[in-house]
């Protein structure tokens, strides 16, 4: 039995539907990525940032997993899987993936402003007045930019640990996730999923330049 570690990122949930956080001119939805997702931004203009993310919410609601979820979810059927990913929203679990690590926080998760352990399950709308129990403001279960990785060690552990890994559908960009293909063992083997792959100079590494859909279905695990 293997141990494939996937590493998937935004591109693998747009062909479910969703729209992609950051548009190519650096804008989301229009806002300056400081103003919606920075502790700075939440403090300046709450209702306005909670509103974003209860846009996003309610887009997730209406979306399902594309057939590159499930062709990771089989994968458990002979293999260990560890899925890491960059991505907010729930689809790797409904497509029946049973480990998926969420670097970024989660979409259906709010938490206290005061106390971090503090979460709980929300597929509503979250407003202002919305309180955890002590009488704290609610905010998104999501990792700002300016804020720590807690998750990153753990992730940083899978990747050492990997037979197998599959980047897919993320640019390489976004650190520190980008960092994690560092920590993979000499004899693991790399695929490279992505429409539009960043340069990698890495021997590991066989990119495949296609979507998540099609690009999954030319790996052979076995």
């Amino acid at each position: 039995m293997k141990h494939i570690v996937v590493l998937s990122g935004a591109g693998m949930s747009a062909e479910s539907g969703l729209k992609t956080f950051r548009d190519s001119n650096g804008l989301w939805e229009g806002h300056d990525v400081m103003e919606v997702a920075s502790p700075e931004g939440f403090s300046k203009n709450p209702a306005l940032v909670l509103e974003f993310y209860n846009q996003r919410r309610r887009q997730l609601l209406e979306v399902k997993p594309n057939s590159a979820h499930f062709a990771l979810s089989a994968f458990e059927k002979n293999h260990k899987v560890s899925i890491v990913t960059q991505n907010v929203d729930d689809l790797h679990e409904r497509a029946g993936s049973t480990s998926v690590l969420h670097l970024h926080g989660e979409l259906f998760k709010v938490r206290s402003t005061q106390f971090q352990s503090d979460v709980q399950y929300w597929k509503k709308d979250l407003n202002i007045g919305d309180q955890c129990q002590k009488g704290y403001q609610l905010r998104p279960h999501i990792i700002w930019f300016g804020e720590a990785v807690p998750l990153l060690q753990k992730a940083i552990s899978i990747c050492e640990d990997a037979d197998i890994i599959i980047i897919i559908g993320t640019s390489m960009q976004v650190y520190p996730a980008a960092r994690l293909i560092h920590y993979a063992k000499p004899s693991a083997k790399v695929y490279y999923i992505d429409p539009k792959p960043a340069e990698i100079n890495n021997a590991q590494v066989t990119v495949i330049a296609e979507s998540a859909t099609t690009g999954i279905k030319k790996i052979n695990i076995d």
